[in-house]
């Protein structure tokens, strides 16, 4: 790991604090949902796609943004594998919340359709997607009637299987996102869908052609910055599922021109845990310095 980084950490924690701050005055551009999502993407904090803003009523409203961190590089291989399904595939955002995630996939060369369910509770930031290449639709699956290629599931509602929704409408291709918390007693809890989804109830012809895990670091902003809101561990499970005619697919991930933003903040954090715990393996008293 390149710990050069770290001699820019003074006037990374400034800028870094300066956006926290200015999203959390709304002052951020993601607050204003007439311009475009392309500006309000920009400078987005990493701190806001882990916790939600303080003044979220969360009898009213999920999450500010999201439930996750999207990163740019896990999102180009969906794209990729979604390519590869038809000339000009149709693809199903299956719980589309506000769009913010299906937006990023869509921007990647596709266009999405999103399902907005009204019985879902809205996030907090209403309208959070991109027009040039997402169509919101306030329906649910099973008002589905047109042949559809990807189904993406990325919000699944906690606790609920709807396999059997989504296999209705023969996707060629399943795209599954899960997130699982553990607490400090060690209990897993999913925050969104089940472990079970897309398992054994799966048809014959589909089949698991690929998966990768992504953890978020337990108090990754705490454990540098102890000022900030710690947090719990969470691993994001992605698979991907495909029909008979494409078992054999297979894509290799690339490393993108450019990365979103907020994973700049990711790449700082997970350099300077890294450097703190190989002083720690020192015996130097690290957290005492603090």
């Amino acid at each position: 790991m390149n710990f050069d980084l770290l001699r820019n950490m003074e006037s990374f924690t400034q800028t870094m604090f300066n956006n926290i701050i200015s999203f959390q005055e709304k002052e951020h551009l993601a607050w204003n949902q007439s311009l475009a999502f392309a500006d309000r993407i920009k400078n987005l904090p990493l701190h806001y796609l882990v916790f939600s803003n303080a003044d979220r009523d969360p009898e009213k409203c999920g999450p500010t943004i999201a439930h996750y961190y999207p990163l740019r590089r896990e999102l180009q291989t969906i794209a990729e594998y979604c390519k590869k399904t038809s000339k000009i595939p149709v693809v199903i955002d299956a719980h589309a919340r506000n769009g913010f995630i299906g937006s990023l996939l869509a921007r990647e060369g596709l266009n999405v359709i999103g399902l907005r369910d009204n019985e879902d509770k809205p996030n907090q930031i209403t309208h959070f997607f991109d027009e040039n290449c997402y169509n919101m639709r306030d329906i649910n699956l099973s008002q589905i009637d047109f042949p559809v290629d990807v189904i993406f599931s990325s919000w699944m509602p906690n606790g609920t299987d709807i396999t059997d929704d989504i296999i209705r409408l023969k996707p060629k291709l399943i795209v599954y996102i899960y997130t699982e918390h553990t607490n400090n007693q060690e209990t897993v809890i999913n925050q969104t869908g089940v472990e079970g989804a897309f398992g054994e109830n799966l048809p014959d012809n589909y089949q698991e052609i690929d998966h990768w895990e992504i953890t978020r670091k337990e108090n990754m902003f705490s454990d540098i910055w102890p000022d900030l809101t710690p947090n719990i561990e969470e691993i994001r499970k992605v698979k991907i599922i495909a029909d008979q005619a494409f078992h054999d697919l297979k894509i290799k991930p690339s490393e993108p021109d450019h990365k979103y933003d907020w994973e700049n903040d990711l790449l700082m954090i997970e350099t300077a845990i890294e450097a703190k715990n190989q002083l720690r393996l020192r015996g130097l008293p690290v957290d005492a310095m603090q």
